[in-house]
């Protein structure tokens, strides 16, 4: 994950070299600025550097990358895969991502009704998907993770232990791992820290690793 963001960020700052006249039919190319695709628009893919991009209800979209800025995607878009390094992700309800959802410093929300044919990947920031139909797993090593009510995850779940660099930097947190009401995980959970693993009666989940699942049958689970 940390060698494929500082990949990318390496690319758009080549590409701040570049003619934007390189840019496919269709595409959006910027370094400085952010980027806003209107309601029910279709365009091609999105690229920035130092910038946000929006992307309004009933879009349609290819990727969309950027390395210092969020990603906001109203309801019932279709989109590429999403990225980035510094900023948070979010789609709303019935949002269709073909790819992965990845960033490393912010948090990741898809809504209901999602259905991502990849991925979802942070490093430090939370992860929430609700009603979700997920293809890859879910992967990160200092947020919290919540597979809220409904949502199907079919490539596993994994936690990751953080650098002895980030270790002296901040005090270890335990992260808050939430298997929510009617929610599937296939494959492997694996928490290689410590973790605080809270799985609902209803919900079915792979075999664990590392982490003891505390049961719970409520609307929410118990506070730590």
């Amino acid at each position: 994950m940390t060698r494929r963001s500082l990949a990318l960020s390496l690319s758009f700052a080549l590409a701040a070299f570049a003619p934007a006249a390189f840019a496919a039919q269709g595409d959006i190319e910027k370094v400085n600025g952010s980027i806003t695709v209107d309601a029910s628009e279709r365009v091609g893919s999105l690229e920035t550097v130092n910038g946000s991009i929006n992307i309004g209800a009933n879009a349609t979209t290819g990727s969309a990358e950027t390395v210092n800025g969020s990603i906001r995607a109203a309801e019932n878009v279709r989109v590429g895969g999403l990225e980035t390094v510094n900023g948070s992700i979010r789609v709303e309800q019935q949002g269709q991502i073909g790819g992965d959802v990845e960033t490393v410093n912010g948090s990741i929300y898809i809504g209901r009704g999602g259905d991502v044919r990849g991925g979802v990947e942070t490093v430090n920031g939370a992860i929430g998907i609700v009603d979700t139909d997920l293809s890859g797993g879910i992967a990160t090593v200092n947020g919290d993770v919540t597979v809220g009510a409904g949502s199907h995850v079919r490539g596993g779940l994994r936690i990751d232990k953080p650098s002895k660099q980030w270790l002296t930097i901040n005090k270890p947190r335990i992260p808050r791992v939430i298997i929510g009401p009617d929610a599937r995980v296939d494959g492997a959970l694996v928490f290689e820290r410590e973790v605080r693993l809270y799985v609902h009666a209803t919900a079915k989940t792979g075999p664990v690793t590392g982490a003891t699942a505390i049961a719970y049958s409520g609307a929410t689970p118990p506070q730590d």
